[in-house]
Formats: C-alpha cells, sequence, structure tokens
C-alpha cells in the first residue's frame, strides 16, 4: 500500500487497522519506507510505502478483496484519479492471492509491474524473501537486487508499532 497525499502515515495506520478486520490470522506488515515517486506527476509528494500480509477466508476471491480493498482506499479519502499515477491519499494495490492468476479489465494477478519496483519488492521482501511471485522464477529478494530504483526507496521505520494508537485516534 502507498500514500502521498495528505497524513500519510495516519492514512496507512488506519488501513492497516481496516485490513487487519480482513484478515482470519494475525496481519504482518514491513517497515515503512519512503520512497520517491515513479512514473508520477512531476513534482509529486514521496511515498509511504508498506506491504501487509493476511489471510482471507476460504469464500474470499481476488475480485470480492479488490472490491473491499476499494472500498476501504474510499473510506480513507480516495478520489477517484483524474491525471494518471497523480498524488492520491491511499493505494492498495493486491500484489498476490495465492497461487492466482488473473487478466481481467479489473484485476491482474500477479501485479504486472510488482516484480520490478523496488517500492513494491522492498516491502515485501520484508515479509518473506523468498517468496516468489505466481510465474516467477526469481525471489522476491533476487528480483529486488535487479531493479534500478532501489535507491529511491528508504526506510522510515521498523514497523507499526513505532507509532501510538493515540496518534490516530485509536
Amino acid at each position: 500500500m502507498g500514500s502521498n497525499l495528505g497524513d500519510s502515515l495516519s492514512t496507512i495506520l488506519l488501513a492497516i487497522g481496516a485490513l487487519e478486520k480482513l484478515s482470519v490470522t494475525p496481519l504482518k506488515s514491513s517497515r515503512f519506507y519512503s520512497t520517491k515517486p515513479v512514473d508520477c506527476p512531476l513534482g509529486s509528494p514521496d511515498f509511504i510505502n508498506v506491504a501487509v500480509h493476511l489471510t482471507v477466508s476460504s469464500e474470499e476471491t481476488p475480485e470480492s478483496l479488490l472490491i473491499k480493498l476499494q472500498a476501504i482506499e474510499k473510506s480513507l479519502g480516495r478520489q477517484l484519479k483524474t491525471i494518471h499515477n497523480e498524488a492520491r491519499s491511499l493505494d492498495l494495490d493486491l500484489i498476490l492471492f495465492g497461487n492466482e492468476i488473473r487478466n481481467s479489465p479489473q484485476l491482474t494477478l500477479p501485479h504486472p509491474r510488482a516484480h520490478f519496483r523496488a517500492f513494491v519488492l522492498t516491502p515485501l521482501a520484508d515479509l518473506d524473501p523468498d517468496l516468489r511471485l505466481t510465474g516467477m522464477n526469481e525471489t522476491v529478494r533476487a528480483l529486488k537486487q535487479k531493479c534500478s530504483d532501489v535507491e529511491l526507496v528508504t526506510i522510515v521505520s521498523n514497523s507499526q508499532a513505532d507509532y501510538p494508537k493515540n496518534r490516530i485516534g485509536g
């Protein structure tokens, strides 16, 4: 997930709280990263990016989860975009859903650009450096090492525990 508009840290923490409610096991979160915008309009602010792993019920599908992710985005201020890759209060991307593969106008799994974006691979490597994206032969760690934009990603904090819940009213 990422945010580069408004109080990004608070938005990310609220999103993690909402995602925890969707997970049937304790949610796992990467460290928090500050990342320079990639393929965004000139002058776009830096992002805060985090990867989370959640375990959903067996009835959940990638499509039903996507609908829930979009509802969380909207509830936390996400507006319909008018410019490609413009600043946004929250962006929840579904990178993987087990070994599911999708290629529809609504959803592509695995995420089609995840394997070459350091702002995705770096937090994913925190969760599981040996993870292999569906259809990829290399691990997340190996893919990250090939990224040309790794220097655009820096650690903000080691976890959400670094931020007191009362900071966001929780």
